[in-house]
C-alpha cells in the first residue's frame, strides 16, 4: 500500500506542479500567423463542442438545463486555451468531467459525458503529450484514465469493456504524440547541430586562411630581412675607413635584423606542416598573371584578362593577395561555371589596386581547378587584412567579385 500510495503522490505531483504554459513549442507555433490560426480552430471547435455537449445533456441524458450548460461550458470551453496552457485546460476539464460523473451518473446511458466532450478531451491530452515532458504526459494520461474514466465503472454503470476502450485512446493519443514531440525534437537536434557545424567549418576556414596568410607574408617578409642582414655585414667591406660608430650602427641592424628573422620563423614555423615545403618558395604576384590566364584556358575556361592603368611597383602584400584573389575566382569558375567566358581585369588607380573576375555562368562539364584557398573566406580575410574592400554575388547569369587594395603608403 506504501508503494501505490507513493506512485499516486508522485503522478499527482507531476502533474500539480507542472508548468501551467508548456516550455516545448513546435516551430509552427513560434510564427507569427500560425498561433492565431489554431487557436482561432481550437476556439471554434470549443464553441462547437460545448454546444453539443449541452444539447445532448438536456435532450438525450435528460439533465437540468443549468446544470448541462455549467458542465457543458466546463467540459469542452477550455479546450479554447490549449494550445497555450494545455494543462490548465486538461485540468479544468478533467475535474468537470468528474462532476459530470458524479452528476448524471448511470442517466447517460452508456457513458456519463456527451461525445463531443471526449472529442474535446483527446484533443486536450494530444497537446499535453506534445508540449509537456514525457513524466508530466504520462502522469495526466493515467490520473484521467484512473479518476474519470474508471470511476464511471462502478457509479454510472459504464461497461468495463467499454472503459478499457477509452483508456486504450488515452494511451494512444498520448505515445502518438509523444512520437511526434519526440521527431520534432530530433529534428531540431539535428538542425542545431548541422548549423553549429557549418559554423565550425567556417570558422576552421577562417584559421586556416589566415595560416597561409601567415605563411606567405612570412616568406615575403624573410626575404627583406634576409637582404637586410646581407647588406649590414657587406656594408664594412663596401665602404672602406668607416668610423667605428658607423660599424656600430650597421652591427645593430645586422644583429635586430637576425633576431627578428629567427623569432618570425619560430612563430611561423608553427603553422608549418611537413607538406608545406612548395610554399618556401618565392610566393608569386601579378607578374604571373598571364600563366594564371592560360592555365585556367587549359581548364576550359575563355578568359578576356586585361590591366588598365599604369603599371606600378606593389608591395609584396598587395602583389600576393591580388594574385591569390585571382587564382581563387578563376578555380570558383572551373568549378562551378566551367566552359563561361571569365572577364579579368586589374586596374592601377591612384590610392588603390582593383581587380575584378567576372563570369557568365555557362553550364558545362563540372570540373576542379587546384590551387585555391577557401572560396571568399580566403578572399575576404586578404582583403580585409590590406584594409581594402570587396565585393562579391551574382551579377546576371554568373558571379562577380571585385577586390579594391590600397596601396602601402611607400608607395
Amino acid at each position: 500500500m506504501t508503494d501505490d500510495a507513493a506512485l499516486v503522490g508522485a503522478l499527482i505531483d507531476a502533474v500539480l506542479r507542472a508548468p501551467a504554459r508548456a516550455g516545448r513549442r513546435w516551430r509552427w507555433q513560434r510564427g507569427p500567423v500560425w498561433p492565431a490560426v489554431v487557436t482561432a480552430l481550437l476556439g471554434a471547435m470549443a464553441i462547437g463542442f460545448s454546444a453539443g455537449a449541452i444539447a445532448i445533456m438536456i435532450v438525450s441524458m435528460h439533465v437540468n438545463g443549468n446544470l448541462a450548460a455549467l458542465l457543458g461550458l466546463a467540459q469542452a470551453v477550455p479546450l479554447a486555451g490549449a494550445l497555450r496552457w494545455p494543462l490548465g485546460s486538461w485540468r479544468i476539464m478533467a475535474l468537470a468531467m468528474v462532476a459530470g460523473n458524479l452528476s448524471i451518473g448511470s442517466t447517460g446511458g452508456i457513458w456519463p459525458w456527451p461525445v463531443t466532450t471526449w472529442l474535446a478531451m483527446v484533443v486536450v491530452l494530444f497537446q499535453v503529450g506534445v508540449c509537456c515532458e514525457r513524466r508530466t504526459s504520462a502522469a495526466a494520461g493515467m490520473i484521467t484514465a484512473v479518476i474519470v474514466v474508471l470511476p464511471a465503472v462502478p457509479v454510472s454503470k459504464m461497461p468495463f469493456w467499454f472503459a478499457l476502450i477509452l483508456c486504450g485512446i488515452i494511451g494512444f493519443i498520448l505515445i502518438f504524440a509523444d512520437a511526434l514531440s519526440g521527431r520534432y525534437a530530433a529534428e531540431a537536434r539535428l538542425a542545431e547541430q548541422a548549423a553549429l557545424h557549418e559554423r565550425d567549418r567556417a570558422r576552421q576556414a577562417v584559421l586556416e586562411e589566415r595560416a597561409r596568410i601567415a605563411r606567405e607574408l612570412h616568406d615575403v617578409v624573410a626575404h627583406h630581412m634576409s637582404v637586410i642582414v646581407l647588406q649590414s655585414e657587406a656594408a664594412p667591406y663596401k665602404i672602406h675607413d668607416l668610423p667605428d660608430a658607423a660599424l656600430g650602427t650597421f652591427g645593430l641592424i645586422r644583429d635586430a635584423a637576425r633576431e627578428a628573422l629567427a623569432e618570425t620563423r619560430r612563430v611561423v614555423g608553427l603553422l608549418r606542416e611537413e607538406d608545406e615545403t612548395a610554399e618556401r618558395l618565392p610566393q608569386p604576384g601579378l607578374d604571373r598573371l598571364d600563366e594564371l590566364v592560360e592555365r585556367a584556358r587549359h581548364a576550359g575556361l575563355d578568359v578576356d584578362a586585361g590591366i588598365d592603368g599604369m603599371p606600378r611597383r606593389l608591395s609584396a602584400g598587395v602583389d600576393l593577395s591580388a594574385f591569390r584573389i585571382v587564382q581563387e575566382a578563376l578555380s570558383n569558375a572551373c568549378r562551378y561555371a566551367p566552359g563561361s567566358r571569365v572577364r579579368v581585369r586589374v586596374r592601377y588607380g591612384a590610392r588603390a589596386l582593383t581587380v575584378s573576375v567576372s563570369d557568365d555562368g555557362s553550364a558545362g562539364e563540372v570540373t576542379s581547378e587546384p590551387g585555391g584557398g577557401h572560396g571568399l573566406v580566403g578572399v575576404r580575410e586578404r582583403v580585409t587584412m590590406l584594409g581594402g574592400t570587396l565585393t562579391a554575388g551574382p551579377a546576371g547569369d554568373g558571379f562577380s567579385v571585385a577586390a579594391e587594395l590600397p596601396y602601402a603608403r611607400s608607395e
